[in-house]
């Protein structure tokens, strides 16, 4: 039987196994995009539905679609099994997302439902053997699946019945248009198609021609973003360049800004300069790099970070660097207050930026006059007696510094890589001049800036700051050997005259 506090999906009609998933889940009842979306889908009408990141779209068409595919292997003629259901993503991890999604909702069918992600390159063997099994549904890439269709290993003319196409904005800005116009070939004249989108701009309406038959339209009446009980929203204003970074410093340091942060930038050199400058403090810090290959880079140059990866519990979004676009702005404060959790944008603003954060602002409002990007109340001279420190540390992230930096990640992506693990094989002599190719002129980390002295903290937030203490660990046996093998043997070889073991003499 289904949690009773389901009552919202109970009245749709769906198989109760689905409704035990859903329970599992802890959804109380569906979000907007489910309520009216589901029901629609399940008529067998098409639909192009618009709702904002994170509010629940992919559920919104896997319920409707395990429900189709259930209710036809309980009640209609037995037929051989084959491929019904395709989904179209823009990147790999969405595929695995969607993937996912669909795996929890079907946990209790998964007897009945199998659904295969082929969106990894690298993997096409084990791929093809996945769908010589025919899988209800299969989820990836255009291009994985238009290479699968032209190879015989995948076949959907006889057997799609329904189609979805999620993110359907970003995928022509991916580079995925002709492939998805090569892929509608293979596929039979009569199916259902549901489109899912944050956004409708010209790449969607295309879509919809392409695709979509008199489609019914979703445009819910409801804000791009959370609403400000769950979502705040604050500008501040940087004077300068430097105040940018003495600010991030200041609030990361000093723990104004608690649980994981996504801080966003508008260019790929200066992602490197920001990650070094926090690694001068002691603050961890990752790049997630944004680059794509030629053919398939988007024409938003930060949308597969914004939105090809769905961060968990993220606490807050700042915009180091003022997005370019509204559209880029949503993405960005998307991947925060996702589901019920609260969440927090702050956006870095130049006077010189000021125009440009208001014309973003008229449209994040529409209709409602009321101000969403509230003023963000911090005194900047307090944290005055930390600007040295701020200074020291972007003298040390160097042009050659970010070089290196980058340099050095491209050197582990290609250690690591499973494509070029036979050429290495082959030429092992490439492999070894790769490890041992030292940075040149790396940054240069300062212990010292890792502490905060408590003259400099303000006196408001003094008992609030405490710097972790360094303990000291002794060292095992196995930290010892290790440490004496990576010692360099030309500064530490001592020559150890070798013993020899007494022979045993007979009494």
């Amino acid at each position: 039987m289904a949690d009773p506090e389901v009552l919202g999906f109970e009245h749709m009609g769906l198989d109760p196994r689905l409704l035990q998933a859903v329970a599992d889940l802890g959804w109380s009842r569906p979000t907007l995009i489910q309520e009216k979306a589901i029901p629609l889908a399940l008529e067998g009408k098409d639909l192009l539905a618009r709702a904002r990141t994170g509010s629940g779209k992919t559920a919104a068409y896997a319920i409707p679609m395990l429900q189709l595919l259930l209710h036809r292997k309980a009640t209609g003629p037995a037929v051989e099994q084959a491929v019904r259901g395709l989904v179209l993503v823009p990147t790999k991890e969405l595929a695995r997302q969607a993937r996912s999604m669909v795996q929890q909702l079907a946990a209790y069918c998964a007897r009945d439902i199998r659904v295969a992600d082929v969106s990894a390159a690298e993997d096409s063997a084990s791929q093809r053997a996945v769908l010589m099994e025919k899988p209800d549904i299969v989820v990836g890439t255009p291009s994985r699946i238009l290479n699968h269709l032209q190879q015989d290993s995948l076949t959907l003319r006889d057997s799609l019945e329904l189609l979805v196409v999620d993110e359907a904005d970003l995928l022509f800005s991916f580079g995925f248009e002709e492939e998805l116009k090569s892929l509608l070939c293979h596929l039979p004249r009569i199916y259902q198609a549901l489109l899912m989108s944050a956004t409708f701009n010209e790449d969607v309406q295309a879509l919809k021609e392409l695709v979509l038959h008199n489609p019914v339209t979703l445009k819910l009446q409801e804000s791009q973003l959370p609403g400000p009980d769950q979502l705040k929203q604050f500008q501040v204003v940087c004077e300068t360049e430097e105040d940018k970074f003495l600010l991030l410093y200041a609030l990361l340091k000093l723990s104004l800004i608690r649980g994981k942060s996504l801080l966003f930038v508008n260019t790929l050199e200066r992602s490197y300069r920001l990650r070094l400058f926090l690694e001068q403090f002691g603050i961890p810090a990752c790049v997630l790099n944004g680059e794509l290959p030629l053919r398939s880079r988007a024409s938003d140059p930060e949308a597969g970070v914004a939105r090809g990866i769905d961060f968990h519990h993220v606490c807050a979004v700042l915009n180091f660097d003022l997005p370019p676009t509204p559209e880029a702005y949503i993405h960005r404060a998307g991947r925060t207050a996702r589901a019920n959790n609260p969440g927090m944008v702050l956006t870095f603003v130049l006077p010189a930026e000021q125009s440009h954060l208001d014309t973003i602002e008229e449209l994040l409002c529409g209709e409602n006059e009321a101000p969403v990007l509230l003023p963000y109340q911090f005194r900047m001279e307090e944290i005055e007696g930390f600007r040295y420190r701020c200074r020291d540390a972007m003298r040390s992230v160097t042009k050659q510094a970010i070089r290196e930096a980058r340099l050095k990640e491209i050197k582990e992506e290609l250690l690591h890589s499973e494509r070029l693990k036979t050429y290495f094989e082959d030429n092992p002599r490439d492999l070894q001049l790769l490890r041992h190719d030292l940075p040149l002129h790396p940054a240069v980390v300062k212990p010292h800036l890792g502490h905060v002295p408590d003259y400099l903290v303000p006196p408001a937030l003094r008992g609030l700051v405490h710097p972790p203490k360094k303990r000291k660990k002794l060292a095992s046996k196995k930290a010892k050997v290790k440490k004496a093998r990576t010692r360099n043997p030309l500064r530490s070889f001592r020559h150890r005259e070798e013993r020899r073991r007494p022979t045993a003499v007979p009494p």
